[in-house]
């Protein structure tokens, strides 16, 4: 997500850019690894402590004579060229800025962003190499982790956060009534904004039944990203239940955005992603914690639980029903953005000369 919306931020300046996947273009036990990371997320989310733990200590990619399929990075390194190499992902800060490094002429810039939230148990050591140019974290918290890890404070920077560019325009006017009349809302019911992160984690049919069996009066959106399957079942139970259902797709940034303002609330696995978007938002979140919390959505509990005072999450869609029956107040929070992420581009931009 944060590559592809800096690629869109670079293209608008008019600078060029490609994004790149090493992990699951190079090697195929590499891909294999990363498919492993998304099934154990969306089945047993408990179980990545084990798997985090073990790359922590393996350090698969810690030096570039360890990193299988090198030679396919070092071609589409090379059919490109870049000036500046921007990593979003923990394991590709060490073996792999040494093999940009030592097989160019060019000698390229190399600039971690690293869209941690806050310290915590999830922090990955492979996210600091006191080496590279740059660490950018989007709050001073994922710089203090760093720091605390051996990364200099003299290369660290606190950007903000790296989003799409709907998320940036906190400034125009938001029109609720137009957005409600879109989706045939009811101003008088609460609406519950059931989120999905990148990987389709979700627990929208147990939450919709739960919620419709307990006669809860709301209005329920449920974004399904490209779990197709999800998606054709919620559209299906919706002509089961009392409830008003919205199932959607895929949905473009600035839909987003629209939903999580006009949203009572927003229940969701806490991702770096969908936590930083309620953030900018100022959209209150229920943390979905179902099957456990993985090493890395702590680390933005910490945040959020830091700048808050409280969190609210549930383990079971019971625990759940209990929570919106108590009426009590579900914590929001709100960072505004700038217009843009000036302050990163200009760094990129001053790097790249």
């Amino acid at each position: 997500m944060r590559a592809f919306a800096l690629r869109d931020w670079w293209h608008k300046r008019g600078g060029v850019c490609e994004v790149y996947h090493p992990l699951e273009s190079s090697f195929m036990g590499y891909r294999v690894g990363c498919q492993l990371y998304n099934f154990i997320q969306r089945k047993l989310p408990l179980l990545h402590h084990g798997y985090f733990h073990f790359l922590e200590l393996a350090s698969m990619h810690k030096k570039p004579h360890l990193i299988i399929g090198s030679k396919n990075f070092l071609t589409a390194y090379n059919n490109f060229s870049p000036q500046v190499i921007v990593s979003t992902h923990a394991h590709l800060n060490h073996g792999y800025f040494e093999l940009a490094r030592n097989n160019s002429v060019s000698f390229p810039r190399f600039v971690v962003y690293c869209g941690e939230l806050a310290d915590g148990v999830g922090f990955s050591k492979h996210w600091v190499n006191e080496k590279v140019d740059l660490f950018v974290s989007p709050y001073k918290e994922g710089c203090i982790a760093a720091e605390n890890r051996g990364m200099p404070l003299s290369k660290c920077l606190v950007a903000g956060p790296l989003l799409r560019e709907p998320f940036y325009k906190e400034s125009q006017p938001f029109d609720k009534k137009k957005i409600l009349n879109k989706y045939n809302l009811d101003s008088t019911l609460p609406i519950f904004l059931l989120g999905t992160g990148a990987n389709g984690v979700n627990h929208h049919l147990s939450i919709i039944r739960a919620i419709n069996k307990a006669q809860i009066k709301c209005q329920i959106i449920a974004l399904c990203g490209r779990d197709h399957e999800t998606f054709n079942k919620v559209k299906k139970l919706s002509s089961f239940v009392s409830l008003k259902i919205i199932p959607l797709p895929v949905v473009g940034a600035s839909q987003m955005v629209d939903l999580l303002r006009v949203a009572t609330f927003m229940i969701a696995r806490p991702g770096a992603g969908l936590t930083t978007e309620a953030i900018v938002t100022g959209c209150p979140m229920i943390f979905d914690l179902s099957g456990g919390c993985m090493p890395q959505e702590s680390n933005n509990l910490n945040f959020w639980r830091s700048r808050t005072g409280s969190i609210v999450s549930f383990y079971s869609v019971s625990k759940l029903i209990k929570i919106i029956q108590s009426n009590q107040q579900i914590p929001r929070l709100k960072i505004p953005l700038n217009d843009s992420p000036s302050l990163l581009l200009n760094n990129l931009s001053i790097l790249a000369r």
